[in-house]
């Protein structure tokens, strides 16, 4: 049983969708009721639809501790989940990004639509820029990031980005793979 005060917390950028495939809605529980297991707090962005109410309704179920981050202008779209352990509410969008962040020790991002892009390239470019060292991970159920990874190289390749920055992120094919990894940190 997860203790009260986690040590870390995980940043959790996701889909407000479940998306086409089941794994991605399966992927999203298991990793939150995988870091109540390992006592980690998991940080995202509070809604209660989607990939996003999954992975706070696994850590919730798992005894878990929840820090939620919404801004105002989503409350109804993205059902702001009120039920968190912190629920905090932003005027904005890059508010909303910043306390997240600022809230995490590790960032995952799970399969996802363009806010989840955006989440993932801004964490990513502040690694790159030496803002943080913050471990950055891709959970990539099924081969969904494929090609985002795909991308990556080809800038790489095509001489808009440093080799260095495909070091920056790792690529994690499964939850039990993704929580024995963030455990470790």
């Amino acid at each position: 049983m997860p203790k009260n005060n986690p040590t870390k917390s995980v940043c959790v950028f996701c889909g407000s969708r479940f998306g086409t495939n089941p794994a991605y809605k399966t992927a999203a529980k298991d990793l939150g009721a995988g870091l109540a297991v390992q006592n980690l707090r998991l940080v995202y962005g509070a809604g209660d639809v989607g990939l996003m109410g999954e992975v706070a309704n696994g850590c919730q179920s798992a005894g878990g501790e929840t820090f939620g981050v919404i801004p105002v202008h989503l409350m109804d779209m993205e059902v702001g989940k009120r039920d968190l352990s912190t629920f905090v509410i932003t005027e904005n969008m890059h508010e909303r990004k910043k306390v997240m962040f600022m809230n995490a020790d590790i960032i995952v991002t799970l399969p996802g639509g363009a806010g989840s892009l955006d989440e993932f390239f801004e964490v990513l470019t502040w690694a790159q820029l030496g803002l943080h060292k913050k471990p950055i991970y891709l959970l990539n159920i099924e081969g969904f990031w494929d090609p985002l990874v795909m991308l990556i190289e080809h800038q790489i390749a095509s001489g808009f980005a440093d080799k260095s920055l495909r070091a920056l992120f790792q690529v994690v094919e499964t939850t039990p793979e993704l929580l024995s990894l963030i455990g470790e940190n």
